[in-house]
């Protein structure tokens, strides 16, 4: 039986909090061939967003004071800290900082990254294509012009989604000119709905989960020849477009004197539905910081799919249904059942390992951050928070430090929590959060 070969199936079953170390993480550089992915990937996707700079400023002038580059602030957090080692009693060491892609512009989310690069990378194949674009060397901002977006009406972009996928495919897609269809699950946030029909973006709801938005929504796209499906499960090109930030986090770790190397280790905590944005996030990293890098992945007791493909190591071969949980969750961006089989297999060197959590810190943290820093981000984001929290208190989370050496160099470690979303959340629903208790 499944739970006798792998005794934590039993506790993701019984929906316990808990954490699950990789025991496949590797110092070996070789074991990250193999997959198709390599540093020079995130640097052609790199130079692909500073190629649609331009063309990102014309379309949404609020990205001209970054000169058309989608990036978030890293920003310290003592008072949270502060916070976190009072009240939960966390012991951490070191400097705990946040991530906002939480403020993103366009999309208000980590999906801004993978979902707005993906869209970009389409249309600039198209253009060069139909001779729209000359070359890498030509002037974008022609896409902006109205006769480029009557030429792209004429093309379908299509995207399974829970919610903050959809929205950077959605907003994005709309700017270019296509007809946009996002197929979204039960769970996804009305609110997210109605902003992307606000787009002139089609939404179609489904009563089932992410698995069946993601399904309706290829078979869709496969029925029409110019239809282009974004397939969170499977993408490369998604992922690279997260991988992006890793890169991009080196200055402003310099900005903020953070080092990073073996007396300086970094720990990020990301958290993680499908796997799509966490995972290209996690391989940037291991590609620009190496094995001084531990990255943790965060999920829902109610759908922990990405542990628990990894941990049996069926991947996508099980779902969360499959071991009597409903998948569902307040976490919406981290309401899925199925992990990707591709990141999953990805991660399989990279990453340090998973913690679960019940849905009540997801409101509980959020007003930690609140409260003790005047920032705002979505419940699901605060998943992270977990990390930090815990990673002092699992005694295989302290075996871990001790493994790898860390135990006596925490206090010159650096902690990063990913904050995945929030910015565009409405004024009355961020008072709903505020006062939600489980």
């Amino acid at each position: 039986m499944l739970e006798e070969r792998y005794p934590i199936v039993k506790d993701l079953r019984e929906e316990k909090e808990l954490v699950w170390i990789n025991p496949d993480r590797t110092e070996d550089p070789a074991a990250l061939e193999g997959f198709g992915l390599s540093m020079a990937d995130i640097d052609d996707a790199e130079a692909r967003m500073a190629r649609f700079a331009p063309f990102i400023m014309a379309c949404f002038p609020e990205t001209q004071a970054s000169g058309g580059i989608i990036e978030s602030v890293l920003t310290p957090v003592p008072g949270l800290q502060a916070r976190l080692n009072e009240k939960y009693g966390s012991g951490i060491q070191g400097r705990l900082l946040l991530k906002q892609d939480s403020h993103l512009a366009i999309a208000g989310s980590v999906k801004a990254r993978g979902g707005i690069y993906e869209v970009l990378k389409h249309t600039e194949e198209l253009a060069l294509e139909h001779g729209l674009l000359s070359g890498y060397e030509d002037d974008y901002t022609k896409l902006a012009t109205p006769e480029a977006r009557a030429f792209f009406t004429q093309f379908t972009v299509q995207v399974g989604s829970t919610g903050n996928l959809g929205l950077s495919i959605g907003i994005m897609s709309a700017a270019v000119g296509y007809e946009v269809i996002v197929h979204m699950s039960a769970d996804a946030k009305q609110w997210k709905k109605e902003l992307l029909r606000q787009h002139g973006v089609t939404v179609m709801e489904y009563e089932s989960d992410y698995s069946e938005a993601v399904k309706q929504g290829r078979a869709s796209s496969d029925a029409n020849p110019k239809s282009y499906f974004v397939d969170d499960e499977n993408s490369k090109n998604l992922f690279m477009g997260y991988a992006v930030a890793a890169k991009r986090l080196v200055s402003q770790l310099e900005e903020q004197k953070v080092t990073v190397d073996a007396a300086h280790p970094l720990f990020v905590y990301i958290p993680c539905g499908v796997g799509g944005a966490p995972g290209g996030v996690a391989f940037g990293l291991r590609q620009v910081f190496g094995t001084n890098v531990h990255t943790f992945f965060v999920e829902p007791t109610q759908a922990p799919c990405m542990v628990l493909g990894m941990a049996t190591g069926l991947q996508n071969e099980i779902s969360v249904q499959d071991i009597g949980l409903t998948g569902l969750t307040h976490a919406d961006g981290l309401a899925v059942g199925r992990a990707s089989g591709f990141v999953g297999r990805v991660m399989v060197p990279i990453l340090s390992g998973e913690f679960t959590l019940r849905d009540a810190k997801l409101y509980d943290y959020m007003r930690d951050l609140l409260e003790s820093e005047e920032i705002f981000i979505e419940p699901s984001a605060c998943a992270a928070f977990q990390g930090p929290v815990m990673l002092n208190q699992y005694p295989e989370t302290r075996a871990y430090l001790e493994q790898h050496g860390l135990t006596d160099k925490m206090s010159q470690a650096s902690h990063i929590l990913w904050a995945t979303g929030g910015r565009l959340v409405p004024e009355s629903i961020r008072e709903d959060y505020v006062n939600t208790y489980l």
